[in-house]
């Protein structure tokens, strides 16, 4: 536990934080000064921890982190509870030698499972002199080089089962609306497996604000894995990553129009994807 915790009083003049809500500005505050902040500008943050602290209810608490992902100021596991603070080293650089090894030991004591701990080492770990590889991908799947011939014809039989799923299904339209348009008849020559956890653990990442996935359903994975082998560039997380910020940006996905929030399912059903993909649902200028 720490005794203190730095605000420069250009918090209060941050374009960041003058956008916030009076509880986002709290709870930006509040990570910025708690008792269980590191040198390190990311700690482990139980739901019963901040309620306690702050007297508010769990919605309200979940409520103040959306906003605060969403204008960049700090990003929040679900999973593993672990909060980042994400310009906290822009704010409080180690003074001394001895302060980066300590934060450098907090950096390499987030778990694993933290969905955020690829993105924080990847603009951390030199300036904290971690041996983190720049090569090193934690998104990239690992293929047995030599897969027996059971595996190969369960893989086979189930990509059958999935391609009639998705030809029969009455939400997927004619080919011409909907699987022309995605490529979604075959498989792309080459189409690497389809690495759905990494990709439901990018939807977590980078939407915390919709439907978390708790029990992944079979049709939410098969409308997965026909979303990445249907073109050669979403066989990529990057892509994916990059495809969940833009859906982030879109107002009326995220239930800042009304009502209505997209979950992942929604997103990558063909209809719903391709509309998603052109455009229509982009914040409009008033």
């Amino acid at each position: 536990m720490r005794d203190y915790g730095k605000v420069h009083t250009t918090f209060w003049s941050s374009t960041t934080i003058r956008g916030l809500s009076e509880d986002a500005r709290a709870l930006a505050l509040y990570l910025l000064t708690c008792p269980h902040g590191t040198i390190a500008g990311v700690f482990r943050l139980p739901d019963g921890y901040a309620c306690e602290d702050l007297q508010w209810a769990p919605e309200r608490v979940a409520e103040g982190f959306r906003e605060l992902f969403a204008k960049g100021f700090a990003n929040r596991c679900e999973t593993t509870k672990w909060v980042w603070i994400c310009k906290h080293f822009d704010w409080n650089k180690p003074e001394n030698p001895n302060q980066r090894k300590s934060a450098a030991k907090v950096a390499l004591s987030i778990p694993d499972e933290c969905a955020w701990k690829p993105d924080f080492m990847r603009v951390s770990a030199d300036f904290l002199g971690i041996d983190w590889p720049e090569n090193r991908n934690p998104s990239a799947t690992v293929a047995e080089p030599f897969a027996n011939q059971k595996q190969e014809q369960e893989q086979e039989q189930e990509e059958k089962l999935e391609s009639s799923d998705e030809d029969s299904s009455p939400e997927s339209g004619s080919a011409a609306d909907t699987g022309d348009l995605l490529g979604d008849s075959g498989d792309v020559p080459g189409a690497r497996n389809c690495p759905i956890q990494r990709i439901v653990a990018l939807y977590h990442r980078e939407l915390p604000m919709l439907a978390q996935v708790r029990e992944l359903p079979e049709q939410t994975a098969k409308m997965i894995r026909a979303r990445w082998r249907s073109d050669p560039a979403r066989q990529s997380l990057d892509w994916w990553r990059d495809f969940f910020r833009y859906v982030a940006r879109c107002p009326f996905l995220v239930g800042e129009k009304t009502d209505f929030q997209a979950d992942l399912l929604w997103l990558v059903k063909p209809t719903n994807f391709a509309k998603v993909i052109n455009g229509n649902y982009e914040a409009r200028a008033a």
